[in-house]
């Protein structure tokens, strides 16, 4: 519909793996998106991946006349220098082909702060005003099913949702249990994670699933609410203390987590679409009603 003058990959990650043999192969079919590039174009790519060297030589192979990196990693050409991670916002600094530049983004998440790199990069690539694009950065807030917050009403107090409902792959999830490790319960609230299946991992969902763990425990979530079957291979993982409740889908899971939440809770809510996440968190905000912004 359009012919890109440049292209992005942010990530590649072990996600639809039913429908790909392997990560590489997601790479490849990601770095379809070089085809479309002129002469003119340039093809950008995150840096710290495994599979840099095989989206560079994508990028090689089409028009494009230039291949920029971004991230981490010491040779990127936009490379984050450092940066503070917080409940609500983020503060980098980046070298961007040269130029340090500091700022802020709205939205949480290392991974937000990666991806920020690229902007950066692509503005710099179409001659926009670079202060001003790291500036707007800190107007970003995530949208809803990908982040968004609300703070609920409950008796004698209120809670946090994060509604992170519109997908989740093992990183996405990764990242989102990190988010709700920064955020402080209130009183005598708690972590909950409710979560529902990641979709299309082929035979490894299992594994990923119950390979979650680690990260209930490194942030410290006092209690995970798990829907699907897939997600029970998670929930049998972790110890009686941090379960909340199993229940083959987000329907039957329901009664169990409004029954459970209370005033001071810090809630994140996120699983692929297909499990259907996202009606639970209507029914946490009808139950609860989000707080007048007043």
């Amino acid at each position: 519909m359009a012919r890109p003058d440049i292209a992005i990959i942010t990530t590649v990650q072990p996600v639809h793996l039913a429908a790909f043999p392997s990560v590489d192969a997601i790479a490849d079919e990601k770095a379809a998106i070089y085809e479309g590039l002129p002469a003119h174009g340039v093809a950008i790519a995150n840096a710290d991946l495994p599979q840099t060297a095989r989206l560079r030589a994508h990028a090689m192979a089409s028009k494009a006349g230039r291949f920029v990196t971004f991230g981490e990693a010491p040779g990127a050409d936009v490379r984050l220098v450092s940066c503070s991670l917080h409940a609500d916002l983020s503060v980098v600094e980046a070298d961007v082909f040269g130029t340090r530049v500091a700022y802020k983004i709205g939205s949480p998440g290392k991974h937000i702060v990666i991806n920020s790199l690229s902007v950066l990069a692509a503005a710099r690539l179409i001659g926009a005003d670079l202060a001003l694009a790291a500036l707007s950065l800190a107007d970003l807030t995530p949208p809803q099913g990908r982040g968004a917050r609300q703070r609920l009403s409950a008796a004698g107090g209120e809670m946090i949702l994060m509604d992170e409902s519109y997908n989740a792959n093992p990183a996405s999830m990764r990242a989102a249990l990190e988010n709700l490790g920064r955020l402080a319960p209130a009183g005598h609230g708690r972590r909950i994670a409710v979560l529902g299946d990641m979709l299309e991992l082929g035979h490894s969902g299992p594994a990923m699933h119950a390979g979650l763990a680690p990260a209930i425990e490194d942030n410290h979530v006092d209690l995970v609410f798990a829907a699907g079957p897939l997600m029970r291979n998670l929930y049998d993982a972790l110890p009686s203390a941090r379960r909340g409740a199993y229940s083959a889908s987000s329907a039957a899971l329901e009664a169990h987590v409004l029954d459970a939440l209370r005033a001071g809770d810090v809630v994140t809510v996120k699983g692929s679409l297909g499990s259907k996440m996202g009606p639970l968190v209507k029914a946490m905000v009808t139950r609860f009603p989000p707080v007048s912004a007043d």
